[in-house]
């Protein structure tokens, strides 16, 4: 019986020797539950479009002008076989110009359902984290066009990310119709 209890004491002894060589290692910290988007500025504030939303980044492609059509739709662009749309969100928006590089500036391509369209934004930030837990349902300093796609928003570095709904965005009336009359 002895013999048994001879490879048990052993074990013991390894186990109580490796806690005592684990003192001083960093605590283990709790796993933080974290939400994603692609983050992008318009008019000198920071946003983040939800992942699923953003099919695509690309430079701003060249386009052709359409006539009749309202001054935020610059052109359709064709992208690989398709035409996309290409519209500027900050004008849409009626936002202000910021002296913005041209070089900057991006197409977010989005396709919700049947509506494909590339919105221009004045840069992109990649891929941004955040914690769950910080998310805001109420969101100050929004202009009013801007309001109903806008879902809340994070605090990151002491800087606000409003989360954009492009898929929200691509239902409204308003920019579904793009013909001046």
């Amino acid at each position: 019986m002895s013999a048994k209890i001879a490879p048990f004491a052993a074990l013991s002894d390894i186990a109580s020797r490796s806690k005592s060589f684990a003192e001083g290692l960093p605590a283990q910290e709790e796993a933080v539950e974290l939400w994603s988007g692609i983050g992008f500025t318009l008019g000198g504030e920071h946003f983040v479009a939800p992942m699923g939303e953003v099919t695509e980044i690309l430079h701003i492609p060249r386009y052709t002008q359409i006539p009749g059509v309202k001054s935020w739709m610059q052109g359709l662009a064709n992208v690989r076989g398709r035409l996309l749309p290409i519209m500027d969100l900050g004008h849409f928006f009626e936002l202000p110009k910021t002296p913005i590089s041209s070089r900057d500036r991006r197409v977010l391509v989005v396709e919700h359902g049947e509506v494909l369209s590339g919105l221009i934004v004045d840069s992109v930030l990649g891929m941004q984290y955040f914690a769950v837990d910080g998310f805001k349902d109420t969101v100050e300093n929004v202009t009013r066009s801007m309001a109903p796609f806008i879902n809340g928003a994070y605090l990151k570095n002491d800087e606000v990310w409003k989360v954009f709904s492009a898929s929200t965005f691509t239902e409204d009336p308003k920019f579904l119709t793009v013909s001046q009359w």
